[in-house]
């Protein structure tokens, strides 16, 4: 399988977790955790498809990412059924996703022909954006907006260590890695330390 697929499925998997531990917090019932699941595991993508104009949108070209976003959601229920999802638990599997999902956003960008700067831009909307859409729909301020979260920088941050290391002729796989590595340190400091 290559990257770009296996990124986009990890990303929409863990986005789906943590929208539905984030609708477990708010006590909704299973299609309330499916639809806040679906709109924090499409949301970015699909605003970053519509904006390159992409069309079908990637989960409409491929139905295999709702069956996994489903498929995430239910099989994180029993844990919000049995107990309150703590913050960080949800902190943590939005910051895996982050990671995922951008620069799964900057390959899909620069696929397109598209320059660095713009491949940037793409991968913090579609890191990013699903996320602010479940905070928004769980009546909650979105983690991007929040201080000392370090959400968006994470990503231009990764995102731009990824073109910049592809620029240098770094081989794709590690260029992967090193901007996921990237985000994930950054969002997982933020949690750390605030």
């Amino acid at each position: 399988m290559k990257i770009l697929p296996l990124l986009d499925y990890c990303g929409v998997a863990v986005f789906a977790i943590s929208g539905a531990l984030a609708a477990g917090r708010k006590s909704l019932d299973m299609l309330g955790v499916v639809v806040i699941a679906l709109v924090t595991a499409t949301g970015g993508g699909t605003i970053r498809d519509l904006l390159l104009d992409r069309h079908p949108v990637f989960w409409i070209a491929d139905p295999l990412y709702v069956v996994v976003i489903i498929s995430a959601a239910l099989l994180t229920i029993p844990y919000t059924r049995w107990s309150r999802p703590p913050m960080q638990t949800l902190q943590l599997a939005d910051a895996f996703g982050l990671a995922f999902f951008s620069i799964a956003g900057a390959q899909v960008s620069l696929a397109a022909g598209h320059s660095g700067l713009i491949a940037v831009i793409m991968a913090t909307i579609t890191g990013a954006f699903g996320g602010l859409l479940r905070d928004v729909l769980c009546n909650e301020i979105p983690m991007i907006l929040r201080q000392g979260h370090l959400y968006a920088v994470a990503v231009i941050a990764g995102a731009s260590l990824y073109v910049v290391a592809l620029e240098l002729g770094m081989p794709r796989l590690p260029a992967t890695l090193l901007g996921m590595s990237t985000i994930a340190a950054f969002r997982l400091g933020a949690i750390v330390w605030n």
